[in-house]
């Protein structure tokens, strides 16, 4: 055993499984736990200042890259190891890979992200399904979008499938709970609403630019934007589907938008 690895304990085995089934507990300990070797790698090799630990199984350590390895070994934080069985009881997934991390809270100041000339951002209303969140902020930190915000009644940005969604991407960008809309058009930023096709909707293509502080806004899986928040937009649009088709997944949505809103000209 590697003279930085210190065996398990029972207290840090429940502060595990706390963080992964518990957001009140993630907020009481300012901690969050990121599961598997990819996020885990790109964890340590850009946010090691953000782990508070590491835990890795018997089975990771014998399979374990040299490259890892030396990686891992500079981590100041404490470092645990444990048997499979052990590690598979701690794990969130079926299939866990060996590694996993307890991750600080990072903080994102709002006031300094929205008075930023350039703005552009999601905003997800009423957002439950964790994989959606976690691809959701995955594409606007792969387009360097300027932020996630997502209402009081979505999901925890912090749930262990949002951040298995995001790909190791959660502490690239910042990510805002407890959003209000009245903050972001109070900050002069422009609101464009994704809706279902209708009359009243414009296509998205018809767009040819965007103010330089622009927020898109996409709905709850299933039942979409409620009316007042479609009524603060500035404009709704509807991403143009073939016969037959009445909408897209929301994160798939939201991953077009941005994607196009990126590329528009900003307008002066």
């Amino acid at each position: 055993m590697s003279a930085l690895l210190r065996p398990l304990t029972r207290a840090h085995g429940a502060l595990v499984r706390h963080l992964l089934q518990d957001k009140k507990s993630r907020l009481s300990e300012g901690a969050f736990v990121m599961e598997g070797a990819h996020a885990c790698g790109d964890l340590i090799r850009s946010f090691p200042q953000q782990i508070i630990s590491l835990t890795v199984s018997a089975r990771y350590l014998e399979l374990e890259e040299p490259e890892s390895r030396a990686a891992r070994s500079i981590v100041r934080a404490p470092q645990y190891s444990c048997s499979d069985e052990t590690f598979a009881k701690l794990s969130d997934v079926d299939m866990p890979q060996g590694i996993l991390a307890v991750v600080r809270l990072p903080v994102w100041n709002e006031g300094t992200v929205l008075t930023q000339a350039r703005v552009l951002g999601v905003y997800g209303e009423r957002l439950q399904d964790p994989t959606n969140v976690g691809t959701i902020i995955r594409t606007a930190a792969g387009l360097g979008l300027s932020g996630v915000w997502l209402s009081h009644d979505s999901v925890d940005c912090f749930h262990p499938k949002v951040v298995r969604g995001t790909a190791g991407a959660i502490l690239a960008l910042p990510v805002f709970q407890e959003a209000g809309l009245a903050v972001l058009t109070a900050s002069g930023c422009v609101l464009y609403a994704a809706v279902v096709s209708s009359p009243d909707a414009g296509d998205l293509r018809s767009m040819t630019a965007r103010p330089p502080r622009s927020i898109i806004v996409v709905g709850n899986e299933s039942k979409g934007l409620l009316p007042a928040s479609i009524a603060a937009a500035s404009r709704t649009y509807s991403i143009p589907l073939a016969e037959g088709i009445d909408s897209l997944n929301v994160a798939v949505t939201a991953a077009i938008s941005s994607y196009y809103f990126s590329g528009l000209p900003v307008s002066r």
